[in-house]
């Protein structure tokens, strides 16, 4: 065997253990829908527009891609986040 093939074997044999860690993680439990997010999915992938005809619960973020928000997380607030074409991309509670 040579120098080159020996190098890469070893190279091979210690690159198991770093693919062995790329399991996916285990699922977790989804987040209790505080917020009522699940009443609000059929707007995804509509325009934006579409959000003013319906009354949203007091303390939702319609929130845009150049928006800025603050970074506390909420369980209890509904966020609605669309892309630069107007399109609903993210419906949420954080």
């Amino acid at each position: 065997m040579t120098r080159f093939a020996t190098t890469r074997l070893v190279l091979a044999i210690a690159a198991l253990p770093l693919l062995a860690a790329c399991q996916p993680a285990p699922e977790t439990p989804d987040q209790p829908d505080l917020c009522g997010a699940s009443g609000f999915q059929g707007l995804m992938g509509q325009n934006r527009t579409a959000l003013d005809q319906l009354t949203l619960p007091q303390g939702t973020r319609v929130v845009g891609p150049d928006d800025m928000v603050t970074a506390d997380y909420r369980t209890d607030r509904l966020n609605i986040e669309y892309d630069r074409k107007g399109i609903i991309h993210k419906i949420g509670c954080y």
